[in-house]
């Protein structure tokens, strides 16, 4: 294990292409790709092998801080950590360079305690990387470059252009092969070359780019504060905290919406490469998790509740419903509560476009499951219908629900389980299972669980505006007011 050094996992981003799976509200570093471990809490694990566990900070959107939370109790549990592990929440979307950015200067200023400028290690939470010990001797080897103040990609070499990565182009630098021989200059990013003139710059050997990143703090700062300025601008002289959301709203949403690789690693004069010589697959498509999934005899992958005859080379992936399938050849099918994806499976990465459509038709399909995750807990839509809508609501232990009115719709609530405290225009109410209360049109009102255990209440609308946006919010601890 690594000494003295700190690790960010990026935990924010959506993840288009694994729709309807993945969508706003549930992204793909959430899923199971077996029964124990989400995407996210496989990428801890790995890195906590190099890493020493209590120097991972994550960043994620402050609509995900429930979730992530959750799975971090889990790893924390599993390596007796009693203290809680680092999170940094964004109270908006606002791209990998800001977010980056923010937990640079959240490790200098809270968690370093060396008169050394801390090397860090980025990585996405959405990769898998089966070898262990090999990511460990490249961590190594990217270490002595941090230290030297370059900025280190990782990248595996290729000849296949994926219009869904972006490329490195390189050349032998005889001063960084005296500090690490298998290292090379990085001379050209080449994002996401879905345009004929970016795939020209590609003829030839090239690594894509895995999106992970090691750096010491100063020099990434130096870097940031000369090609992205107004970035370091809006950021260095922020309180950053462990809280929700670590940087008030007012100020995040001054900064721009942008990519590390476009802010600064297409511009610095500092980046090296390592070659990522190991196993590592981006879990970004459909077409990504049937290539690292068992298969049958006849090249099939099946999860969930399917029944098939005579299928070659498809998957089918079932949440929910019973699907059937009969004599498929090279087809993806996926299956949630709310939507079903039929696809070729040569052209799954295009799901993205369908992504876009439902984007341009407003649907709610692209934003949200049935059960929706909120930074006190979660809802789950049970039926709705003209006039009227049924959620069950899960508050986690010692959570709170926004103090808000609605303008078009009434509220029922029925405690379920656990014991709820109630705030009902000026009063509070506590109510424990099989008790209800009713929350009138433009009534002020909260929900608030002080208990150890979850808290669940069956929720009844009526009204002719049965949606989110008829949430007024008059106090949020999350940030959200």
């Amino acid at each position: 294990m690594v000494a003295s050094v700190f690790c960010i996992i990026l935990a924010g981003g959506a993840g288009s292409r694994l729709w309807p799976v993945s969508r706003e509200m549930f992204p793909k570093q959430m899923f199971k790709l077996d029964d124990e471990y989400t995407l996210f809490q496989k990428t801890f694990l790995n890195i906590a092998n190099i890493v020493d566990d209590k120097n991972i900070i994550t960043t994620t959107n402050i609509k995900y801080a429930s979730s992530i939370k959750e799975q971090l109790k889990v790893l924390q549990d599993k390596f007796c950590r009693k203290k809680e592990y680092n999170i940094i929440t964004e109270p908006i979307f606002r791209n990998t360079a800001p977010a980056m950015a923010i937990a640079v200067k959240y490790i200098t200023d809270k968690l370093n305690y060396s008169s050394e400028s801390p090397i860090i290690l980025t990585v996405p939470s959405d990769q898998l990387i089966t070898n262990r010990e090999q990511f460990s001797i490249l961590i190594e080897k990217g270490i002595k470059l941090a230290k030297a103040g370059y900025i280190v990609s990782f990248g595996t070499e290729t000849t296949e252009i994926n219009p869904n990565f972006g490329y490195i182009k390189t050349r032998k630098n005889a001063i960084i092969s005296e500090i690490e021989e298998t290292a090379l200059k990085v001379t050209k990013f080449i994002e996401k070359p879905s345009s004929k003139e970016k795939r020209d710059n590609l003829k030839g050997k090239f690594f894509v780019n895995s999106g992970i990143y090691m750096f010491n703090a100063e020099t990434f700062c130096t870097e940031l504060k000369k090609y992205a300025p107004e970035i370091y601008k809006n950021i260095q002289n922020k309180n950053i905290e462990n809280t929700i959301p670590s940087i008030p709203l007012n100020d995040y949403e001054q900064i721009i919406d942008i990519s590390i690789d476009y802010a600064l690693m297409e511009k610095s004069k500092k980046i090296t490469i390592v070659p990522l010589n190991t196993e590592w697959k981006d879990i970004g498509s459909w077409k990504a998790i049937y290539e690292i999934s068992q298969k049958d005899k006849n090249g099939n992958y099946f999860s969930g509740n399917v029944v098939d005859i005579d299928s070659k080379n498809s998957m089918v992936y079932s949440t929910s419903k019973l699907v059937a399938t009969l004599g498929l050849k090279d087809t993806f099918v996926i299956e949630t509560e709310d939507a079903v994806l039929v696809s070729d499976k040569a052209d799954t990465n295009s799901i993205k476009n369908i992504y876009k459509k439902l984007n341009g038709k407003n649907s709610s399909k692209k934003e949200i499951h049935k059960t929706v995750y909120r930074p006190w807990g979660y809802y789950t839509v049970l039926e709705n219908g003209n006039g009227f809508l049924t959620k069950c609501i899960t508050v986690n232990p010692n959570a709170k629900l926004s103090v808000q009115l609605h303008h078009h719709r009434s509220e029922h609530w029925i405690i379920l389980e656990g014991e709820a405290t109630i705030l009902k225009g000026k009063e509070f109410v506590k109510l424990l299972a099989g008790e209800s209360i009713d929350i009138a049109i433009e009534e002020i009102h909260s929900l608030q669980n002080f208990g150890t255990e979850q808290l669940k209440v069956l929720e009844i609308q009526q009204g002719d505006i049965l949606d989110e946006n008829d949430i007024e919010r008059l106090e949020d601890i999350y940030g959200r007011a």
